[in-house]
């Protein structure tokens, strides 16, 4: 399936992170390969004064994303290093297309290269992978958000290539949300206590989401005044009753999310049912890398 600029435009403009957030995952990646001695395997084959410009070309269709990540491996192996960019993160871009040209010393060139690369394929699949799911519900109000099914210190960078490729961010950590699972229900009591908890705690400036897997426990959780409700694992003629149900409410539209293993395959189907919002952890924990690579030009 190609990215489709019938219901995205062709770049999705994100605010981009700030460098202070980029530089701890590129330092630990560059600590992590650079080992006790440095790259040997340039240091052996490449003279030191040795100059060269490489490209970053993208070789499959898809969204491009982690174009500063890049940018800061080559500035912190040498702030000599010229990086200049020629799309930006969000865009979608074709086979064969010069994201980047980087030109400087080329042993540091190298010894940067693997680095850049490994986050550039990682977050541009992600931000592909979201665009695609993001065109296929186009005709349907839901959006597509993510999860925190992500990989231990990374989070945030791919939750922001979620948003490069369309999509929106669902809770970033256990402190911005609250979130009442089946495990909280189970040790607080039952549906109604649980929510009732955390309505103390909350304010008003902390949202509640509550999961249910039942109609039954829908019904309980709007009687106990629920007003986001995570709708797990429902067959998809379940999840149009609890969506009416929800909907035609007289205490008011209660918003719904669907969950639980939705993928590219059956995200139309969930999307027809007429929910808000379908968290698909499917976007960070199982999508492929995007084929980018360093090209030497001279």
């Amino acid at each position: 399936m190609s990215i489709s600029a019938a219901h995205e435009p062709a770049t999705v403009v994100e605010p981009p992170l700030n460098d202070v957030l980029l530089l701890p995952l590129i330092q630990a990646a560059l600590l992590e390969d650079l080992g006790r001695r440095g790259d040997v395997t340039s240091q052996a084959t490449i003279p030191a004064d040795k100059q060269a410009t490489l490209t970053l070309t993208v070789r499959d269709d898809g969204v491009v994303c982690g174009l500063d990540l890049a940018r800061l491996a080559f500035a912190q192996v040498d702030p000599d290093i010229e990086f200049k960019a020629h799309t930006q993160d969000g865009a979608a871009v074709s086979k064969g297309e010069v994201l980047a040209t980087i030109s400087g010393n080329a042993r540091n060139l190298l010894t940067a290269e693997r680095t850049a690369l490994n986050f550039m394929t990682h977050l541009s699949g992600i931000a592909t992978a979201t665009r695609k799911v993001v065109d296929l519900v186009a005709d349907y109000p839901a959006q597509i958000t993510c999860t925190r099914k992500t990989i231990p210190g990374l989070r945030t960078v791919q939750k922001y290539a979620v948003r490069c490729g369309g999509g929106r961010n669902h809770r970033l950590g256990l402190d911005d949300a609250i979130l009442i699972k089946d495990n909280h229900i189970a040790i607080a009591g039952n549906i109604a206590k649980a929510l009732q908890q955390a309505q103390q705690l909350a304010g008003h400036l902390i949202p509640i989401e509550i999961e249910v897997d039942t109609l039954e426990q829908l019904q309980q959780a709007i009687e106990a005044g629920a007003e986001l409700v995570l709708l797990d694992n429902m067959a998809p003629e379940t999840l149009h009753k609890a969506v009416a149900l929800c909907k035609n409410h007289p205490s008011g539209r209660i918003k719904t999310e669907a969950s639980g293993g939705i993928t590219p395959d059956s995200v139309v189907a969930v999307a027809q049912t007429g929910v808000d919002f379908i968290a698909m952890g499917y976007l960070t924990h199982s999508t492929t890398a995007l084929d980018i690579g360093m090209d030497f030009t001279a």
